[in-house]
């Protein structure tokens, strides 16, 4: 049975295509509703719920990761919901922010909001309440800003996904052109392609550097053309990141220009005795030339790539926490490898869709593309095992956190993907070997490879060939005296030419089976985009673990009713293994003597040791202090000290300092009450 493609079937193909990507879009933006954080809220003091005796001087946050703030991140409300804060919020230590409180604060429920953005740029919000003397009735929410959310944040969330599938079909379709298939730069349908890959990339940068400052502050539509917020973003690491992107596709134009300009220059042709042009194998200075011109391109299309990239790279989570000296350059890596291989899927499926008769995507291309795919799935399997290492962190975030469950949908993706990508492979290996068998029968008519046999009878044959010579001779004598006339009807023959290859080579059940798997690849690749969109948009698993690992009893400094205390606290000290959670038990927590135990834990809760702790007990109210403790080492993870005196009741501060490496450490502290 021999399988025809017509028009219709094609078009019916790409509206698949079309509407797949539509409705990968409209799941996109239902899931928009406010952004997850990639920095995660992992204490506070005074902390969530807590009942104060007297009110505190200052507010503290401590988030995951070191965080950006403007005047009106951080703000307290009390119980009728007028602000008490008193000054601008600021840094006081490592990843820990305050703001000063109003002195006299009545008694009553308060509640802290705060609206900040991580340092991978996504946005931040919440709120808790905590209480001086007693609980009290408010008029405040308590849900605090929501930021990245709503209408500007699925705007966002939609300029995102444009981005990355531009950069895909830019970058994918040069290389495509470039490495695979030269002659293509002269098909109208690969040029439209990756120029229109430029201008979605190029409209999408524009978009998001607009929409920046509403979607990090008020998440109003009305605030997107604010100057005062867009002079704001273009002072940021992500506003440089999208203005170094709109440059580097100033540069991509120019690329682009010489690409298709280079290769789509005539080659000589001669003229046979029969009227027909051939054309002439380039000579020796031409090859060198284009040779000359391929590495060139080559070398500034990488270049370029690169750069767009690392327009990526430096604003998103590569940039921040684990090792970024060598995740960024492995997220490089990444992003050119998606690019090579799914960008230059696209051109090949317009290549073979919409390449004309005259111009058909040659087996040898389809070869050479997947050989490159090959290599970029490689590259992918080596960059993304890494990522998956430094995101997650342990075994557990794959099931325990959303980005593990969402990266373990991309794996499943990815696997399907290379498993149709097989068999497109072995559709290139039939189309090989039957372009071989057809150049071994040098007799045997070879329009397209695995073309189907025409009728070749020698009576058939004379008969319409002399048919066809008595029509040409009829048409010139009618013709000779109107040169119009003859353009016209040599026009007419070489569409009917093209229009019967055409036929041939859609009827070839090789070329058909390998237009159907790269058909389905696209659609994989499609939603494939889209789980990495929403991938680069939520909470890694190590933060999400350390929030969980911190939970609200890191922010808790009560005393349970058998009087003894415990406080938990994250830190970072910046270095490798810089991150846990140190936990301070003491018992009874009242004046005099006291045992203490200190717990030191990873982000998942293992138990690890470090060098050194330290811990000092601080009554600022009465200028009591430091009293430094330093207590001995037990076990993995657990020290302890007996006898340790508290003079007197009040709120101490207690302060602890760990290190991890010789020149790594960090001071981390609560108040809480004592006696």
């Amino acid at each position: 049975m021999t399988w025809t493609i017509t028009p219709t079937r094609q078009r019916n193909s790409l509206r698949i295509l079309v509407l797949l990507f539509l409705a990968v879009t409209g799941a996109l933006l239902a899931g928009a509703a406010p952004a997850s954080a990639h920095a995660a809220l992992t204490g506070s003091d005074p902390a969530q719920g807590v009942v104060v005796k007297q009110a505190p001087s200052q507010v503290s946050l401590t988030f995951s990761e070191k965080v950006a703030m403007n005047d009106d991140s951080l703000r307290v409300l009390d119980p009728r919901g007028k602000p008490v804060q008193s000054g601008k919020p600021g840094n006081v230590s490592g990843t820990t922010y305050a703001v000063r409180l109003k002195s006299g604060l009545g008694k009553g429920t308060y509640t802290v909001t705060y609206q900040v953005v991580s340092a991978d740029s996504h946005p931040v919000s919440g709120a808790y309440t905590f209480s001086i003397g007693a609980p009290s009735r408010t008029v405040v929410s308590g849900t605090g800003p929501v930021a990245g959310g709503g209408v500007v944040g699925g705007l966002y969330a939609l300029g995102r996904y444009a981005s990355y599938a531009g950069f895909i079909v830019l970058a994918g379709g040069a290389a495509f052109v470039l490495a695979c298939w030269q002659r293509g730069a002269g098909v109208r349908a690969l040029q439209r392609l990756v120029v229109g890959g430029w201008l979605t990339l190029t409209a999408a940068t524009l978009w998001l550097l607009l929409l920046r400052g509403s979607y990090t502050t008020s998440g109003k539509l009305a605030d997107v053309f604010d100057l005062g917020l867009l002079g704001q973003v273009l002072q940021t690491k992500t506003g440089a990141a999208l203005v170094s992107r709109l440059l580097l596709l100033a540069a991509a134009a120019l690329f682009i220009a010489v690409l298709f300009g280079a290769y789509t220059r005539p080659s000589p042709t001669t003229t046979l005795t029969d009227g027909a042009s051939r054309r002439l194998p380039d000579s020796s200075e031409d090859s060198e030339e284009k040779r000359d011109l391929t590495f060139g391109l080559a070398i500034g299309g990488v270049v370029v790539a690169a750069g767009l990239a690392t327009s990526w790279a430096m604003a998103e989570h590569a940039s921040v926490g684990l090792q970024p000296g060598i995740a960024m350059p492995v997220d490089v890596v990444h992003l050119l490898a998606v690019a090579a291989w799914l960008g230059g899927l696209t051109a090949l499926l317009v290549a073979l869709y919409r390449a004309p008769a005259e111009t058909p995507v040659e087996t040898a291309a389809v070869a050479r593309f997947s050989r490159v795919a090959f290599g970029s799935v490689l590259a992918l399997v080596a960059t993304g095992t890494y990522q998956s290492w430094r995101q997650l962190g342990s075994w557990s975030a794959f099931t325990d956190t959303r980005y593990g469950q969402l990266l373990l949908v991309k794996i499943g993706l990815v696997a399907l993907l290379v498993g149709i990508a097989s068999i497109s492979r072995r559709w290139t290996g039939r189309l090989a070997d039957t372009a071989a068998n057809t150049a071994e029968q040098p007799g045997k008519e070879r329009v397209t490879a695995g073309a189907p046999k025409r009728s070749t009878g020698s009576g058939t044959a004379q008969q319409s060939g002399g048919s066809d010579a008595a029509k040409q001779s009829g048409a010139k004598g009618k013709t000779s005296g109107d040169p119009r006339r003859a353009e016209q009807l040599a026009r007419q023959r070489a569409a009917m030419d093209a229009a019967r290859q055409k036929r041939l080579r859609d009827g070839d059940a090789n070329r058909l089976g390998l237009r159907r798997s790269v058909l389905a690849e696209a659609g994989v690749a499609v939603v494939l985009l889209a789980v990495t969109t929403w991938l680069t948009q939520t909470e890694p698993g190590r933060t999400e673990l350390e929030a969980k690992a911190a939970g609200s009893s890191a922010s808790s400094a009560t005393a349970p009713s058998n009087g003894a205390l415990t406080l938990d606290m994250p830190f970072d000290t910046g270095g490798t293994n810089g991150k846990g959670v140190v936990s301070i038990d003491l018992d009874p927590a009242r004046v005099g003597g006291n045992e203490m135990h200190v717990y030191v834990q990873r982000p998942g809760g293992r138990a690890f040791d470090i060098p050194e702790v330290k811990v000092a007990f601080t009554l600022e109210a009465k200028k009591i202090g430091p009293l430094p403790v330093t207590p001995d080492h037990i076990t993995t993870g657990h020290w302890s000290a007996s006898g340790v005196q508290i003079p007197m009741a009040g709120d101490w501060k207690i302060s602890v300092t760990v290190r991890t490496s010789d020149i790594d450490q960090a001071t981390v502290s609560k108040n809480a009450q004592i006696g």
